[in-house]
């Protein structure tokens, strides 16, 4: 065998290395395609995860505030028989309506306690008072309406003569003043409370 057949054999041989080592490469490298290509099909479903997580979230209805809770009656048969009366009626109703529709008597005590009553269930929520109105009373007085200084005289009334020079000094004397008596006639005696069952909370 010749020097040339020897150099030819050696050259082989290295190209038979070389095409092992490219070949153990691209193995190598085709199996991180295999590795990356699965990690990005696992991002690929993350990602579509996420979106339609999103998508259902802002389909959703905005969330209620929480249901205040029931006010509660007081515990007093006097309040039952109260809602009673207005759990049939189909409009709001005064104090003295109130007592008439629980059969009680007219008068100013009783009225007066179904309005404090009526007054502690709309603080409570359980009622609203919808109207305030104010009624005059005939039998107490109220302040006089003050008059002003000084009244112009009506033209149809001649004026005073003027006084004489020579008149005496006492005719000159100024009249006390007339005192006037008003009649202060009736004033307001308060407000009256109107009442509506308070709505159901939604």
């Amino acid at each position: 065998m010749t020097g040339g057949e020897l150099t030819l054999g050696a050259v082989l041989v290295r190209l038979e290395e070389r095409e092992r080592e490219i070949t153990a490469q691209a193995d190598a490298t085709r199996e991180q395609i295999a590795q990356l290509t699965a990690r990005l099909d696992e991002l690929g479903r993350a990602a579509e995860e996420v979106r339609i997580t999103r998508k259902t979230l802002l389909e959703l209805p905005d969330p209620q505030p929480p249901a205040a809770p029931a006010p509660e009656l007081p515990d007093h048969p006097a309040y039952q028989q109260i809602m009673a009366v207005f759990a049939t009626a189909d409009a709001p109703l005064r104090a003295r309506q109130v007592c008439e529709a629980m059969d009680m008597e007219i008068a100013p005590n009783n009225i007066n306690n179904t309005s404090l009553k009526l007054k502690r269930l709309a603080e409570r929520g359980i009622l609203v008072e919808t109207e305030q109105a104010c009624s005059p009373n005939r039998g107490r007085s109220r302040p006089a309406t003050p008059q002003p200084a000084h009244l112009p005289l009506p033209t149809d009334r001649p004026a005073r003569r003027p006084v004489r020079p020579y008149a005496d000094s006492r005719s000159l004397r100024p009249h006390p003043p007339r005192r006037r008596n008003h009649r202060r006639r009736g004033a307001c005696r308060g407000w009256a409370e109107t009442w509506a069952s308070s709505p159901a909370p939604r």
